[in-house]
């Protein structure tokens, strides 16, 4: 199959060169079924995983090698990022959690982006970044503009890209599990405010799964604790307390599923567990 798509996706850059276009090209792989072609399976020596990887590493080049031949590789911005993190194989680069988490490891992403001439090679930016900003940020670049009373989450980024600056000024960043909102991210901290009381992909406990409020929010420094193992929320009461406080208001602007979902969480009592620990419902 990306061999396949591969070959349209080259295809249409062929077709569509002396015009400007949005090319999409989403990979299932390496989600299971695990299925590489013919021509890669076997051949990394890394089991199938490795091989799927290494058909995506391909797809990729054949895309670039489609721009340098119709000569707009000079041209063309191209992003190649992912959705989630890892699922029962790939590596988390030892974060936490999964896909189906909100811990690092289910949330953060790669995401390279290559524009020859605009974007410096080689550097390597920490910013807090969403996928939500890829769209702005394209808008801008091509010479539109995001009115400011849209309901667009997202914030352009472009001048991270560019290196012009280290960071953006934005405000909280909630993460969500469909409606549910577990975690908050404000420049370097991030508070987990609730949580499954199931561990993603496991079956379910008895009563189904259900997000569950932390009896006490943890706090991380994301900068120096990647991994999420030290709670700091005992020593920081007031930014816990400020934290808390804009995604209440964050979450008064949302639509009513997700403010719904909100009150039902934390309108649950739960048992005190240790930070860290699956929260159990007392009710």
């Amino acid at each position: 199959m990306t061999t396949r798509f591969t070959q349209q996706a080259v295809d249409f850059i062929s077709r569509n060169a002396d015009r400007p276009f949005f090319l999409y090209l989403a990979h299932t792989a390496p989600h299971i079924p695990l299925d590489p072609s013919e021509q890669f399976r076997g051949k990394s020596g890394h089991g199938i995983y490795g091989d799927v990887v290494a058909e995506l590493d391909w797809s990729a080049g054949q895309v670039f090698e489609a721009l340098k031949r119709n000569g707009i590789d000079d041209n063309t911005l191209v992003i190649f990022t992912s959705d989630n993190g890892p699922w029962y194989q790939g590596s988390t680069g030892n974060l936490q959690g999964r896909k189906g988490s909100t811990y690092e490891g289910g949330v953060r992403e790669p995401f390279i982006a290559r524009y020859p001439g605009k974007i410096p090679a080689g550097q390597v930016s920490s910013a807090l970044t969403s996928m939500m900003d890829v769209l702005p940020t394209v808008v801008r670049l091509c010479g539109g503009s995001v009115p400011t009373d849209s309901a667009v989450d997202g914030i352009n980024i472009w001048s991270v890209l560019t290196s012009e600056r280290a960071d953006v000024e934005r405000d909280i960043l909630l993460f969500f599990d469909s409606w549910q909102v577990q975690c908050v991210r404000w420049g370097p901290w991030k508070l987990h405010l609730a949580r499954y009381n199931s561990m993603a992909w496991t079956t379910d406990p008895p009563g189904g799964k259900v997000n569950l409020p932390l009896p006490n929010p943890e706090l991380y420094n994301i900068d120096n604790d990647p991994g999420e193992d030290y709670d700091l929320a005992p020593e920081k009461p007031q930014l816990v307390s400020d934290l808390k406080a804009r995604v209440e208001r964050l979450i008064s602007t949302l639509p009513d599923q997700a403010r719904s979902a909100w009150r039902e969480t934390i309108g649950r009592h739960v048992q005190q567990t240790p930070a860290g620990a699956l929260p159990i419902d007392d009710n």
